[in-house]
């Protein structure tokens, strides 16, 4: 059940995505583009996101979940410079390619060829995170 879940919240998900048009590149680079062609659509689907979220949290807080036996929610709530450095490379990443994990994961389902080599860039950057971060 754990696992038809997860597929059902995940095509919920992409879906989002393709109807919104957030798995289009230009779509958060124009969103970026304060001083050009600006295109907010981008703070509309964050806003709705954050809605549901907030609302979802309030609901749920003194609850238990139907499949597990806890929410797993973040244990850390510090500000570190790991934070920091991981959201600058994030925005970075964002910035140039258009993509960020989700929807270039659901580019890659639909073939798109810039979807591939994020993924493939993202997952190349993520082991070399783990081996440097593993090392220390």
């Amino acid at each position: 059940m754990n696992i038809i879940m997860a597929f059902m919240s995940g095509l919920t998900m992409s879906a989002g995505l393709i109807i919104s048009g957030m798995i289009n590149p230009q779509k958060v680079i124009g969103f970026l583009d304060v001083f050009g062609h600006f295109d907010p659509t981008l703070a509309f689907v964050m806003a709705g996101a954050l809605g549901v979220t907030a609302i979802g949290y309030r609901l749920l807080a003194n609850s238990k979940p139907i499949l597990c036996d806890s929410f797993d929610l973040p244990k850390k709530n510090q500000i570190d410079a790991p934070l920091i450095g991981g959201a600058v490379l994030f925005g970075i990443g964002w910035g140039l390619a258009g993509f960020c994990p989700a929807p270039a994961l659901v580019g890659v389902g639909i073939g798109l060829p810039k979807a591939i080599i994020f993924v493939i860039a993202m997952l190349i950057g993520m082991f070399l995170a783990r081996k440097f971060l593993n090392s220390k």
